[in-house]
C-alpha cells in the first residue's frame, strides 16, 4: 500500500484489518467478497484435488452470478479509485466466469438443460411429490406395501428418535418389517423399507430410479399437540420466529433493527450458553441470551425493500418508536370517538327468526361450519339491537362468507327492509346475482342487478323499481353510490372487500351507511390478537373452519410448456371439469386462446378481460358458468370472489411477475368442491427467475393446507389486512418498526382506550452459572435448534413445561441435561415475571430476585415469605426492592440450586398480593 497517501493508508489497514480479524472469529461480514480475489489458489477449481467431481445446480444463474460480480467489483473499484484508496494490482485481480475452460467432471443440475454439446449424457430426474398421509398410517402401510412390491427403495425420515422407533412399530403391526439405519439411500436394497432418525422437509418419488422418501411432515401431518400449546400472552415473537434464518433482518424491542447472523455459543464465568449473535450498523454486534428470544421477532414489512438497520446505544430507535407510538395513539383516539358516536347512534331493531328464515336457512345444501353458525349467530344479535350493526366478516376464499352475507340479507328483507350488496368488479355482482337469485328464487324476494352488464335502459327501470320498493336485494359495483340511486328503506349494505374501492366511493359510503345496519366482507385475513384486542371498538367475526370434503389444491411450479399445458387441460376436462388460463396482458390473450385451442383441438376455448364489450363479456361469463365453455383464458378479472365449483385446474402465466397474496387469491378460485384441484404456476422457459419471486413461488407451492392465508407464508396478507382495517396513514409507521412490533403496540393503545388495566409485561434477566443450551450433537440443523428454542421460551405454566419437554424428547431423543436446565430455567424465568421480577443474577450461595422498578413486595407476600423461609432469604427495601435467597446445602450444584428456585417461586407466586405498585 505504499503508492497510496497515508490516510488512504490508514483506512485501508483498518476496514480490512477489522474484516479479517473478524473473519478469524468466524464472523463473515457483507464485504467479504472484496478480499475473494487475493485468495492464494486464484480460482475455485486450484482448491480441489485432481480427479474431483463438480455438481453445477442452475448453471445459468451461476453465469448471470459471475456477471453481476464482476460488474459490482468494478463499480465499486472505479468508486475506490476517485478515492485514492485501490490497492495495487486490485483491478488486474477479477477473473471471467468461463463455463468452457472448466475442466472438471460435472454434472449440471438443471430446471431445463441447456444444448451443450460435450455434456455426455442427459437424464430426467423429475420428482413428484408425496401425496402426505397426515396420521392416516394404514393408508400409509398399504401405499409402502405396494412401493416394496414394485422394487422400491423407501425411506422414511421421522425426525427424532421417537417418532422413529413409534413409526417401526406401527409398521410392524401392519405386516412390514421396517430396519433403522442412517445410510444414504444409493446403499439402501430395492424392495426395502427403512426408517431414519433424521429431519428431511418434504418427501418425493422418483420412479426412473425406484426411490420413494417421506418426510415426518408427509406422514404425521401437523401435529396438534404443538398448536395447543402455543402462548396467548404478549410473547409475539413467537409466531413470526418459526422461518428465521441467517442473513433475515430482526427487530429488538430495546435495540431496533439489525440482522440475525448465527446461534453462537460462548463462555462466560466458565458456564456454556447460547446467543442470537445480531449484526447492527458500523459492524456492531449484539449478544442476546436464548432465554430473552421474548424480546426478538423477525422483521415483516409490506414490500420486499430492505429495512434501515439502527445502530446500537444512540437515542434513534427510542425516537422512531416514540413517533409510531404517538400515531398509533391518535389513531386509537378517532376509534375511541367513533366507537361513541356508535354506541349512542338510534337504528332499526330486528325482529326474531321467523319460519321462513329457519325454511331459508334449511335450504342450503351444505352443512354449515362450527365458525359458520357462530357468526351467523353474532350477526343476528347485532341486527336484533336498536343500535346500528357495523360489523366486518374475515374469512379465507371459499370458507362460506356469501351465505352467512344472503341469511342476514334475508332476515332485513323479512322484516320489509331493502338490502344493497356493494362489489367491487362487475363480473362479482354477476356471481353474487346469480347465487343470490338461485337461494331467494323460492321465497317472494325480488333480486335485481346494476352494472355495466345492464344496458340503460334496463338501468332505469331498476332505479324506479328501487324508489318505489319493487326491489328487495340490489346488487352491483360502485354504480349503487351514483346520486340516482334513491332506496325506498335501505336497512342492510353489504360490502364485499371494501378496501378494492377508492377513495371517493369510501366517502360516499361513509354517507350511505349513516343510522343503517352494515356488514363488511374481506378474504384478506388479519392477525388474530388484533382481532381480538379491536372487539368492543370493531365488532369482528373470523370463519376459520374450512368446508367439509374440501382438499387442499395442488401446487406446481413449472416452466411453461405446452406438454404441461395440454395434458392439464386435457386431464380436468377428461373428469367433467373446467379450467381457467390467466394471462394478464391484454394484447395478444386472443393468440394464447388460439394456441390453447391448437394444443387440445376438442376444448371449448373463449377469453375474457376487463376491457371487453359490456354484453360479449356477459355472454361469455354466462356461457363459462353453465359449463358451455371448458377453457376459460383469462385475465386477473377472476381474482376476486368468483366461485365455480366444476372449474378444479388452474393454470398462471408469468406467474412470477405477481405478488403473494394476488396467486393467492387466484389459486383460491379453484378447489371449492370435493374434488381434487390443481394449480399450475408457470415462468417462461429458460427464464432466470429473479430470487425474490423464487422465494414466492416456493411459499405458494409448499402452503397448501386449507386456510393456510392465515399462516406464516401469507404474512403479507395480514399486513395487507391490517392495512385495510387501520387506514393507508398507518403504513409508514407499521415499515419504521417492523409489523409485529406495530401490532403490539396497537395492542396496548386499544387496551388503554378501552380502560382495561394493562399488567406490563416483565422480561426477567437471568444471570446463573449453569449449562442450558441445545448442542450441536444433539440438533444439528440449526433451524431446528431455532425452532426448539422457540418452543422453550413458550412456557408460560407447569402444563406448557412438561409438554413442551415431552414434544422435544419424543422429536430428539432424550436430551442432554443441558437442555433439561434449559426448560427450567425457561420456566423460572414464566413464574419470576408473573410475580414482577425483573432479574435474577447468582451471587454464590446466594439467588438474588431483583423486582422491577416502580414495584415493591406486598406486605402480606412479604410477611408470608420471611415466616417460610426464616433465615434463607433476606428482604432489601429501597427503591429496587430485591430478595436474597440462600442455598444451605454444602457445594450445592447448579441443577440443585435451579429447582430449588422453582420452588420458591411457585411457593410466592400463590400469594395474594404477590406484589403492588410504588
Amino acid at each position: 500500500m505504499d503508492s497510496l497517501d497515508e490516510d488512504s493508508s490508514k483506512e485501508l489497514s483498518e476496514k480490512y484489518g477489522e474484516m479479517l480479524e473478524a473473519l478469524k472469529n468466524g464472523i463473515v461480514s457483507g464485504d467479504i467478497f472484496n478480499l475473494s480475489c487475493y485468495m492464494p489458489n486464484g480460482d475455485l477449481q486450484g482448491y480441489f484435488q485432481d480427479g474431483s467431481a463438480f455438481v453445477m445446480m442452475d448453471e445459468k444463474r451461476i453465469s448471470q452470478r459471475a456477471k453481476t460480480y464482476k460488474n459490482d467489483f468494478l463499480e465499486r473499484l472505479k468508486l475506490h479509485l476517485e478515492k485514492n484508496s485501490i490497492l495495487p494490482g486490485q483491478h488486474a485481480l477479477v477473473r471471467d466466469y468461463d463455463p468452457e475452460g472448466f475442466k472438471r467432471k460435472c454434472l449440471y443440475m438443471d430446471k431445463a438443460i441447456a444444448s451443450r454439446n460435450e455434456i455426455s449424457g442427459a437424464m430426467d430426474f423429475s420428482v413428484k411429490p408425496q401425496m402426505g398421509f397426515k396420521g392416516r398410517l394404514d393408508s400409509m402401510a398399504v401405499e409402502l406395501a405396494d412401493a416394496k412390491s414394485n422394487g422400491y427403495k423407501t425411506l422414511v425420515f421421522a425426525g427424532g428418535q421417537g417418532k422413529a422407533a413409534r413409526l417401526r412399530a406401527e409398521l410392524f403391526n401392519r405386516g412390514l418389517e421396517a430396519s433403522e439405519s442412517e445410510d444414504a439411500i444409493m446403499d439402501l436394497e430395492a424392495s426395502t423399507i427403512t426408517v431414519s432418525k433424521k429431519h428431511l422437509t418434504k418427501g418425493f418419488v422418483y420412479g426412473n430410479g425406484k426411490i420413494n422418501v417421506l418426510s415426518e411432515m408427509d406422514v404425521f401431518g401437523v401435529e396438534k399437540k404443538h398448536k395447543k400449546t402455543l402462548p396467548k400472552s404478549n410473547k409475539r415473537a413467537i409466531a413470526s420466529f418459526t422461518d428465521l434464518k441467517p442473513g433475515d433482518y430482526v427487530v429488538h424491542e430495546n435495540h431496533g433493527i439489525g440482522r440475525f447472523i448465527a446461534i453462537k455459543q460462548l463462555e462466560v464465568e466458565k458456564t456454556k450458553k447460547d446467543y442470537l449473535q445480531l449484526a447492527y450498523k458500523k459492524g456492531d454486534f449484539l449478544y442476546v441470551p436464548v432465554n430473552q428470544m421474548g424480546l426478538i421477532q423477525k422483521y415483516l414489512g409490506s414490500n420486499n425493500a430492505n429495512p434501515k438497520i439502527n445502530s446500537l446505544g444512540g437515542m434513534e430507535w427510542q425516537k422512531t418508536k416514540q413517533r409510531a407510538r404517538k400515531s398509533i395513539e391518535d389513531l386509537t383516539d378517532g376509534l375511541l370517538e367513533l366507537y361513541a358516536k356508535r354506541e349512542t347512534a338510534s337504528g332499526h331493531a330486528f325482529m326474531p327468526d321467523s319460519n321462513w328464515q329457519r325454511e331459508f336457512e334449511d335450504l342450503f345444501e351444505y352443512d354449515e361450519t362450527p365458525d359458520q353458525i357462530k357468526v351467523i349467530d353474532e350477526i343476528k344479535k347485532d341486527m336484533g339491537k336498536p343500535k346500528p350493526m357495523d360489523r366486518l366478516l374475515c374469512g379465507d376464499v371459499g370458507y362460506g362468507k356469501t351465505e352467512v352475507a344472503l341469511r342476514a340479507a334475508f332476515k332485513a328483507i323479512n322484516d320489509g327492509k331493502q338490502v344493497a350488496i356493494l362489489v367491487p368488479t362487475t363480473i362479482l355482482a354477476q356471481q353474487h346475482y346469480n347465487t343470490a337469485q338461485k337461494r331467494m328464487n323460492p321465497f317472494p324476494v325480488s333480486v335485481e342487478m346494476l352494472s355495466r352488464f345492464r344496458s340503460k335502459a334496463k338501468q332505469e327501470r331498476i332505479l324506479d323499481d328501487i324508489r318505489r320498493g319493487g326491489v328487495d336485494l340490489i346488487i352491483g359495483t360502485h354504480r349503487l353510490l351514483s346520486n340516482d340511486i334513491k332506496f325506498k328503506d335501505l336497512g342492510l349494505l353489504i360490502i364485499d372487500e371494501e378496501q378494492r374501492f377508492g377513495v371517493k366511493h369510501k366517502e360516499k359510503l361513509k354517507e350511505l351507511r349513516n343510522g343503517i345496519d352494515v356488514l363488511s366482507l374481506s378474504a384478506t385475513p388479519i392477525p388474530r390478537t388484533l382481532h381480538m384486542s379491536l372487539v368492543g371498538i370493531r365488532d369482528i367475526s373470523v370463519i376459520e373452519d374450512p368446508p367439509d370434503e374440501r382438499h387442499p389444491v395442488e401446487t406446481f411450479v413449472v416452466e411453461r410448456d405446452d406438454g404441461i399445458i395440454r395434458e392439464a387441460v386435457a386431464k380436468e376436462i377428461s373428469r367433467g371439469g373446467q379450467a381457467y388460463f390467466v394471462h394478464n396482458r391484454i394484447k395478444d390473450i386472443d393468440r394464447v386462446a388460439k394456441k390453447i385451442s391448437d394444443l387440445v383441438p376438442y376444448a371449448k376455448v373463449a377469453y375474457a378481460h376487463g376491457q371487453m364489450n359490456e354484453r360479449k363479456l356477459e355472454d361469455i361469463m354466462v356461457d363459462f358458468l353453465n359449463g358451455e365453455i371448458d377453457v376459460l383464458v383469462c385475465t386477473t378479472i377472476i381474482e376476486t370472489g368468483l366461485d365455480i365449483p366444476n372449474v378444479n385446474t388452474i393454470l398462471i402465466d408469468d406467474s412470477d411477475h405477481m405478488g403473494l397474496s394476488q396467486l393467492y387469491q387466484l389459486r383460491g378460485r379453484v378447489g371449492r368442491s370435493n374434488r381434487v384441484a390443481r394449480a399450475y404456476l408457470m415462468y417462461e422457459k429458460n427464464k432466470i427467475v429473479s430470487s425474490v419471486a423464487e422465494e414466492r413461488l416456493k411459499a405458494i407451492r409448499e402452503f397448501t393446507e386449507l386456510g393456510s392465508g392465515f399462516k406464516i407464508a401469507m404474512r403479507d396478507l395480514e399486513i395487507r389486512g391490517t392495512g385495510n382495517l387501520l387506514g393507508p396513514q398507518q403504513h409508514g409507521q407499521m415499515e419504521s418498526v417492523g409489523y409485529d412490533l406495530y401490532v403490539k403496540m396497537m395492542e396496548e393503545a386499544v387496551m388503554r382506550i378501552k380502560g382495561c388495566k394493562q399488567e406490563a409485561a416483565v422480561d426477567t434477566a437471568i444471570e446463573i452459572k449453569i449449562g442450558a443450551y441445545i448442542s450441536d450433537e444433539y440438533v444439528e440443523n440449526e433451524i431446528l435448534k431455532l425452532e426448539a428454542y422457540k418452543r422453550i421460551s413458550s412456557i408460560e405454566n407447569k402444563k406448557d413445561y412438561h409438554e413442551i419437554q415431552e414434544e422435544i424428547e419424543d422429536r430428539f431423543g432424550t436430551p442432554p441435561k443441558e437442555v433439561y436446565n434449559l426448560l427450567d430455567v425457561a420456566y423460572l424465568k414464566a413464574l419470576s415475571g408473573k410475580f414482577g421480577i425483573s432479574e435474577i443474577r447468582e451471587n454464590g450461595d446466594f439467588y438474588r430476585f431483583e423486582m422491577q422498578k416502580g414495584k415493591a413486595f406486598g406486605p402480606e407476600a412479604a410477611a408470608k415469605i420471611l415466616d417460610i423461609y426464616r433465615s434463607n432469604v433476606h428482604i432489601h427495601a429501597g427503591e429496587t426492592p430485591s430478595i436474597m435467597y440462600r442455598f444451605k446445602g454444602v457445594k450445592m450444584s447448579s441443577e440443585k440450586k435451579l429447582k430449588e428456585a422453582i420452588s420458591f417461586m411457585e411457593e410466592i407466586n400463590s400469594f395474594k398480593d404477590r406484589s403492588i405498585e410504588l
